[in-house]
């Protein structure tokens, strides 16, 4: 029985991927060991958001070259599609797998088959979702992006906007409720892009979930603001399963730099559509709405009186829950990476750290908001410190004593 080792870099698409791949394996006979045991092949998925994402693969890569020299190494995801001919030349690397070749990954491992010559970043769907935890699944409904930001190599790495017919995917959630899960978190590249190869509708898959017996809780990650639309809106408001929470890309609060960065809308529009959704799905002594809201800091041509209006944007207009903030990584072959005013990385990293502070701000008050009031709380099957964990419906982690009897279970609990 040959073990073999995952280890997975960047996104929640990449993990539900590797989770596939992990279960397939195993279904083949392989035995799944932890990355520092004994293992015969190690199968890394890689991620190249960034150029530190870049410089992290390889120095993983290497390290498991260094830990284990005779173990074959596998390297797949989009730091591969994107430097497929350099990853292949570092020590002890035996396969690397483009976009297009993920549904191959197994056969050619466990099988030594043949690779196919390298076909390019569009390739086919490849079906995924996250197992191996009894409450949450990530369920990956959509792949690749069209919009081609000026920042952003995903559409080189992930290649189009594709996806399965809404029945494949309504399969999988059977599947993951077989296997006792309660609560699925749809993810994507460009998650409401839904429906371009298969001439559905976003809304049309979000009810055909909503009738999966057994699923109790959805999540919906990464959307963009103009994609998350008011018939979306108004259906999940109306009483369905899908919770009071949304991950949002803003990525600046200055119309000057979304037009720079390509981004199909400006602030106003942006707020338009936080405004609608808190007035649509907030009722007087009710939770709040949770927003996650993405930001870029230091884009080309951010002067300090732009990046003040990108506060000022989140503090006094769209008060967030939670900001996700990532410093600009200038990407090869990207618009931006030509641009003038290119900024640099002690500013950048002086207005992360603002950012930052801000975040913990708004999110301590939303917190603070809800104390008092009743939640149901789906808690985690994991232990640490004698403590167990778990998210209200607007993503309030809460904590308690642990309890096995209450793991993968949801608890009315108040804050």
């Amino acid at each position: 029985m040959k073990k073999i080792a995952f280890i997975t870099l960047g996104c929640k698409l990449n993990y539900a991927e590797t989770s596939t791949y992990e279960r397939e394996f195993v279904k083949r006979g392989f035995q799944v060991v932890d990355w520092n045991a004994d293992a015969d092949i190690f199968l890394v998925n890689t991620c190249t958001v960034t150029e530190h994402s870049d410089k992290k693969c390889r120095n993983i890569i290497r390290k498991l070259h260094r830990l284990r020299p005779q173990a074959e190494i596998a390297v797949t995801g989009c730091y591969a599609q994107l430097k497929k001919e350099e990853i292949s030349k570092i020590e002890g690397v035996e396969f690397v797998f483009g976009a297009s070749e993920k549904s191959r990954v197994v056969s050619a491992i466990a099988d030594r088959t043949a690779v196919e010559p390298y076909e390019g970043s569009a390739g086919g769907f490849f079906p995924a979702y996250s197992s191996g935890e009894r409450t949450r699944s990530f369920l990956k409904v959509q792949d690749g992006c069209d919009y081609y930001c000026a920042y952003c190599t995903v559409p080189f790495a992930r290649g189009a906007s594709r996806n399965m017919p809404v029945r494949d995917i309504v399969a999988q959630a059977e599947e993951i409720v077989a296997a006792g899960i309660r609560e699925i978190v749809l993810t994507g590249v460009n998650t409401g892009d839904f429906g371009k190869s298969t001439g559905e509708k976003f809304i049309d898959l979000l009810r055909a979930l909503n009738e999966v017996d057994g699923i109790e809780r959805y999540r919906i990650s990464s959307i963009e603001p103009n994609l998350l639309t008011e018939e979306i809106v108004d259906w999940i408001a109306s009483g369905t399963k899908f919770l009071p929470h949304f991950h949002i890309p803003l990525q600046s609060g200055s119309d000057t730099v979304l037009k720079a960065m390509g981004r199909r809308y400006d602030t106003a529009a942006f707020a338009s559509r936080i405004d609608y959704i808190r007035r649509k799905m907030e009722k007087p002594g009710s939770p709040e709405v949770f927003f996650g809201i993405d930001v870029i800091a230091g884009f080309p041509g951010e002067t300090e009186e732009l990046f003040s209006e990108t506060c000022s944007f989140l503090k006094d207009r769209i008060r967030p829950a939670f900001i996700h903030v990532f410093p600009y990584s200038k990407r090869a072959g990207t618009r931006a990476a030509v641009m003038p005013g290119q900024v640099r990385d002690s500013v950048k990293t002086a207005r992360v750290q603002r950012l930052e502070a801000l975040s913990d701000e708004l999110h301590s008050a939303f917190i603070a908001r809800h104390k008092g009031m009743r939640f149901k709380v789906l808690f985690e099957n994991t232990e640490k410190d004698g403590m167990m964990s778990g998210y209200t419906e607007n993503y309030i982690r809460v904590e308690r004593p642990f309890d096995t009897d209450l793991t993968g279970k949801i608890v009315e609990t108040v804050l």
